[in-house]
């Protein structure tokens, strides 16, 4: 089965054993960079600074490697629409499959557990069979168990804002995960975006709210909390596309081979604390105490695992897809997919599930999709560009 969801992802580009993506922008030179250099050459003379300059100079030549902070600034529009293609495709999938088995399966804790252990397996078999290999990480396992954290976390936090926020405000706060995007891009990398990046994404964002305009009510903790979740969220995009394209430079695969088996424990545990496994082992039990029969048990078992089977494939092809997808189009993009997906699902769920919508989430509806294609046609021209700001030595400290 994962051969069967590696074999898909081939559609969407041939290159899946993915090598680090590398960008042709001109850079600029922190300013910062030039005082110290004068600062060095008082203290230890002209032949330190000389050294210093050849160095320099070399890590001038490798800007191409560095000079973009999402690595997408080589790959073909053509190649970005086919990953994008195929995230739309694995995402809405699940969207609509997790939301027909939620009443069989309301655990999300548990949920998040079982696909974290699938992509463990998946990512596993594929190791087995030559798909990619296994880096020297060192001392940056820290960032790996970080990361992983990062990923748990982000969805603790999302299930605990819900407990104490309307769904219509924690969509429309979860929908200003690219202005998050942008700022944690802005306030560490130096990263520059164009008036017409920052134009489309109005309509991105303010479509979302539109869309899902309803009953909005929060307490002072779970506005908190929320906002939290939209920044994490952020962070967490981020950081999956930095891992492949800056420092370690993982390919897709592994990044996802090493966080799943970091993150199955972390959100098993907090499966755990939420009581999600004593309310499993409750229903178990009276199932027993009623009389059930062993025949019903038994059909039960098989119904459940047949859909957490198919369940945890689709995710796992999610998974890989995302993680590919991230690598190839960049982080904001994809948070930008992310608000463009939902209210797809919003459409979907109007067609399959006779939603009701009101005019004004229609034209919330309108406004998003078009802020989507906007910022579709500014971005893949290549408007955004990171100068080089000594990002390689930022990483390893």
């Amino acid at each position: 089965m994962a051969s069967a969801v590696v074999q898909l992802s081939h559609t969407c580009s041939p290159d899946l054993n993915d090598s680090p993506t590398t960008t042709p922008f001109q850079t600029r030179v922190p300013s910062p960079m030039l005082g110290n250099l004068i600062a060095h050459q008082q203290l230890h003379g002209e032949e330190a600074v000389s050294r210093i300059r050849s160095s320099f100079n070399l890590r001038e030549s490798q800007k191409v490697a560095v000079g973009m902070a999402d690595g997408s600034a080589e790959v073909p529009a053509a190649v970005k629409y086919k990953y994008l293609a195929c995230y739309f495709l694995f995402n809405l999938g699940l969207t609509l499959f997790n939301k027909a088995i939620m009443n069989e399966f309301p655990y999300p804790y548990l949920m998040t557990a079982h696909h974290a252990f699938t992509a463990w397996i998946g990512t596993s078999v594929l190791l087995s069979r030559g798909y990619f290999t296994l880096s020297q990480v060192g001392g940056s396992k820290v960032k790996l168990h970080g990361f992983s954290l990062l990923y748990t976390i982000n969805i603790a936090i999302s299930n605990a804002s819900l407990a104490m926020v309307t769904v219509p405000f924690h969509q429309v706060v979860r929908a200003t995960s690219p202005a998050f995007t942008i700022l944690i891009y802005r306030e560490v990398y130096g990263g520059i975006y164009t008036k017409e990046i920052y134009l489309s994404l109005i309509p991105v964002i303010a479509g979302v709210g539109l869309a899902t305009y309803g009953d909005y009510y929060a307490t002072t903790g779970g506005f908190l909390l929320t906002i939290l979740g939209a920044f994490l969220a952020s962070a967490k995009t981020v950081a999956t596309n930095r891992l492949q394209t800056a420092g370690l430079h993982l390919s897709s695969l592994e990044l996802l081979h090493r966080m799943s088996f970091l993150a199955f424990p972390q959100a098993l545990a907090m499966s755990i604390v939420a009581g999600e496994i004593n309310i499993v082992s409750e229903k178990l039990g009276i199932q027993a105490h009623i009389g059930t029969t062993s025949i019903d048990v038994v059909g039960s078992g098989l119904k459940i695992g047949l859909i957490l089977l198919v369940n945890g494939a689709m995710a796992f092809g999610l998974n890989v897809i995302s993680f590919m997808s991230n690598k190839k189009v960049g982080a904001l993009t994809m948070t930008v997919a992310g608000n463009v997906k939902q209210i797809i699902a919003v459409v979907l769920s109007v067609v399959f599930w006779n939603l009701k919508i009101s005019t004004l989430n229609a034209i919330g509806i309108a406004l998003t999709l078009a802020g989507g294609l906007l910022y579709a046609h500014v971005s893949m021209r290549g408007n955004t560009r990171l100068p080089n700001s000594d990002i390689e030595k930022a990483e390893e400290k």
